[in-house]
């Protein structure tokens, strides 16, 4: 299997706990562990959540829609939580 370096940003608090908890030597096979743990295999494409995001993406409709919200966000409505009991 060939390999590919990747950069990637973590929060400093993140990395300092992954450099305590993980040898040197072993992160990477501990990040790809959790990526293979976390990512559906490439071939599984009948997942139904990953389905239902694929077809989220593609709704132009919806997307329409968004750019209206995004316009909406700064009209200067503000939400304020109620005071807890």
């Amino acid at each position: 299997m060939t390999t590919q370096q990747l950069l990637v940003r973590l929060p400093e608090e993140l990395v300092r706990r992954l450099r305590r908890r993980v040898p040197a030597r072993g992160r990477s096979a501990f990040v790809r562990q959790l990526l293979e743990q976390a990512l559906p295999p490439e071939e599984d494409d009948h997942d139904p959540l990953y389905q239902a995001a694929l077809a989220v993406e593609r709704d132009q409709a919806l997307a329409d829609e968004m750019v209206l919200w995004d316009v909406a966000a700064g009209d200067g409505l503000t939400f304020e939580a109620p005071d807890a009991p």
